[in-house]
């Protein structure tokens, strides 16, 4: 049966989602405005956003889930992402931030293009062609998320759950565009840190406090509370260890992230959204993977472990903060789906139609282009989900890792190495997205399950390091802006 107070909560959480997509509407008009919010975003609506969109539903899901199934070991993972977070805005904000404003650019492609005068678009082509790809499979997976959330928590069937989820983001996205995108997602990551406090927090009470709830999750399986976990101070402890580290690599250039840089007010904006930013991945991963452990020692028999988060607010809470929970799941699933759709769209309408093609639509036609084209991958990627991929955990790290592994080379190589030339960009870009790919269907399982962002990170700076001495820029670029 359906709870009231919860769809009421959930219907007032997304008549708010409405309101921003009608309130964003007016900037939405021109390609800037739709992509980038006209470059006016303050530090505190870029931290917040930025950090909800790299998490996304994998955090209260798939992260939960994982620190119910594997405990301590997971702990690898929040240090990772830290560190990632931490480079990513001390590194290559600020830089990048400067050269893109130089540059005038609305996306990454824009960015590579200019900085390495590539005349023949096949950066921006091989962009699109990436990101499209990695993009309808990642979407898929978040509403995957969607169709579980709205199962767990309402008892509403899995398809119907997922059309819901996406009917909400193609309206504020394609309405609202990039504005609407970053300010849901501050109040989508607001609701995600404070959810992350509380549910943590009562869980470990209601374990006994900290001591019983180690404890217990010894008594459960004594490798739970291990750092190396189950498999020891092993090779394959070991491996599993960087695996978990190098998840946070991302954060050095995934393109949906990138976009936030850009989309800045101005360079100021940069430097005082990076505290906020590392403070909020804390407390955003270590209350994922303690809510999973201390979910793990009172439903220590569940079937699918990414289901602890809705069992637990269900189950510790009266139906007004469960309401909020639900809501917080949605937000985390949102806050990543309205940003990839907008990225994606922008490799379409930007890089190809626009700049490839070189379209003379005005600015107006071109955004309303780019909201047909928002659509248009969101029911590629409904389709796609009604699949309902199992382990989200595994599929989104899949295509995060796959868009990482192609920009992050490249870009890093371009910021900070004036060598860096358009040839060598492209092989890095190419080899970095197609060795992660290969080492998921080919050679992980025989290599002690190596996350395949690593391969794809060494593969993409080597072709793109090497192949600029081999092929040397015509025109060295400055460094730092």
């Amino acid at each position: 049966m359906i709870s009231g107070t919860i769809l009421a909560v959930l219907i007032a959480y997304l008549l708010v989602l409405l309101a921003i997509g009608l309130w964003g509407s007016r900037e939405s008009q021109s390609i800037q405005g739709y992509y980038v919010a006209d470059k006016k975003l303050p530090a505190w609506v870029i931290a917040f956003s930025s950090n909800a969109t790299g998490e996304s539903a994998w955090l209260l899901l798939g992260l939960t889930g994982m620190g119910y199934m594997v405990g301590v070991q997971a702990l690898w993972v929040v240090l990772g992402e830290v560190l990632g977070v931490a480079m990513g805005w001390v590194l290559v904000a600020l830089p990048f931030k400067r050269l893109t404003d130089r540059y005038q650019s609305i996306t990454v492609a824009d960015f590579l293009e200019e900085h390495l005068h590539d005349s023949s678009h096949a950066l921006r082509i091989l962009s699109a062609a990436i990101i499209l790809t990695m993009v309808t499979a990642y979407t898929a997976a978040q509403l995957t998320a969607s169709g579980k959330a709205f199962s767990s928590f309402l008892g509403i069937n899995y398809t119907t759950g997922v059309i819901i989820g996406t009917a909400i983001i193609l309206f504020y996205t394609t309405v609202g565009g990039f504005k609407a995108v970053a300010y849901s997602d501050v109040v989508q990551g607001i609701l995600m840190f404070a959810g992350l406090i509380l549910l943590p927090t009562i869980a470990i009470v209601e374990s006994g406090g900290w001591t019983s709830m180690l404890n217990k999750l010894v008594t459960i399986d004594p490798q739970l509370v291990e750092p190396m976990g189950r498999q020891g101070l092993s090779v394959d402890g070991v491996v599993a260890a960087i695996s978990f580290l190098g998840i946070g690599l991302a954060f050095l250039g995934a393109p949906q992230l990138l976009v936030r840089f850009i989309s800045a007010r101005d360079e100021k904006e940069i430097v005082t959204a990076s505290l906020l930013a590392v403070v909020c991945i804390v407390v955003f991963d270590l209350g994922a993977v303690l809510t999973g452990m201390a979910g793990r020692t009172l439903f220590p028999d569940l079937a699918d472990p990414e289901t602890i988060m809705p069992i637990l607010s269900d189950q510790l809470f009266p139906p007004l903060i469960t309401g909020i929970f639900f809501v917080i799941v949605l937000a985390a699933m949102m806050s990543t789906v309205d940003s990839l759709l907008i990225l994606a769209s922008s490799a379409v309408v930007r890089d190809v139609i626009q700049k490839t093609f070189r379209s003379t639509l005005s600015e107006n036609r071109l955004s309303k282009v780019g909201k047909l084209v928002t659509v248009i991958i969101g029911g590629a990627a409904l389709i796609t989900a009604f699949a309902e991929v199992r382990l989200i955990f595994w599929f989104v790290l899949f295509a995060w890792s796959g868009l990482a592994s192609a920009f992050a080379p490249p870009v890093l190589c371009s910021l900070f190495w004036k060598r860096t030339s358009r040839e060598g960009a492209l092989a890095g870009m190419a080899g970095g997205f197609l060795a992660a790919m290969a080492w998921v269907l080919f050679f992980k399982e025989a290599y002690y399950d190596l996350y395949e962002m690593i391969p794809g990170f060494l593969v993409g700076f080597i072709l793109t390091i090497g192949v600029s001495w081999i092929v040397p820029p015509k025109h060295p670029t400055d460094v730092h802006g």
